[in-house]
Parts: structure tokens; sequence; C-alpha cells
């Protein structure tokens, strides 16, 4: 019985312990993860902010923010972002020499516990009518 006993403390402390390290570091938290513009016309150029906070207790660091193609650029913050707070990353999309339903995928590698998010920018680019 004193077996068993230490048996179910020794799991206990494994599982609290795994729950706590699953806990600690930085997590990024977005506000949303994407916009739609719905249809706009060839040639237009949309931005958006991408609001995030980091939830974890370890400062948050964002290494590198990658785009599925030349048509978005981003700017993100480069200093850490402490415990509880707020931070952006704003994102543009030029739509010239694009046609029909487009998916904008924005990839944010940072420390946090999952360490690749994505947000996107959805629209429907019509053409440009003279």
């Amino acid at each position: 019985m004193k077996k068993l006993s230490v048996l179910f403390t020794i799991v206990a402390f494994v599982f609290a312990f795994q729950a706590n390290a699953q806990e600690s570091g930085a997590t990024i938290i977005f506000k949303e993860k994407s916009i739609n513009f719905g249809d706009i016309t060839q040639g237009d150029k949309v931005s958006h902010t991408f609001t995030f906070t980091n939830s974890g207790n370890s400062p948050l660091i964002i290494s590198n923010v990658a785009v599925t193609c030349g048509c978005t650029a981003t700017n993100w913050p480069k200093e850490p972002i402490a415990p509880g707070k707020t931070s952006e990353i704003s994102v543009s999309f030029n739509s010239a020499g694009k046609m029909g339903a487009q998916n904008s995928v924005i990839r944010i590698y940072s420390n946090a516990s999952e360490p690749i998010e994505k947000v996107s920018l959805i629209s429907n680019v019509l053409p440009k009518t003279n």
C-alpha cells in the first residue's frame, strides 16, 4: 500500500510539473486572426493592424514576420513585449496585378508557446472598370 501511495505522489508531481511547464513562457493571443475586405478593385491598396497580447509570463520576442507574396508589407515590434502588454503588426495588400479571391497569409515567428502563428488578409479583387 505504501508503494502505491508513493507511485501516486510521483505521478501527481509529474503531471503538475508538465502543466506548469506548459503555462510558462510567452503566449501570443491575437484580437482577430483574419480580416476580410470583401470586394476591392484591382490596384486598390488595403491595410490592417493586427493587435495581439502577450498573455504568457515571459517577454515575447518576434524574430520574423514572413508573407506569402511580395504584395504584402509588414511592420512589427522589434523589441520584446512584456507579459500582459499589447502590441501591433501592420499589414498592407496591394492588389495591382491580382485578380479574384486572395488570401494573403502572414506568418509570425516568435519565442511563444506556439512558435508560428498565422494571420491573413482576405479579399476578392475585381477588374478595374474605365
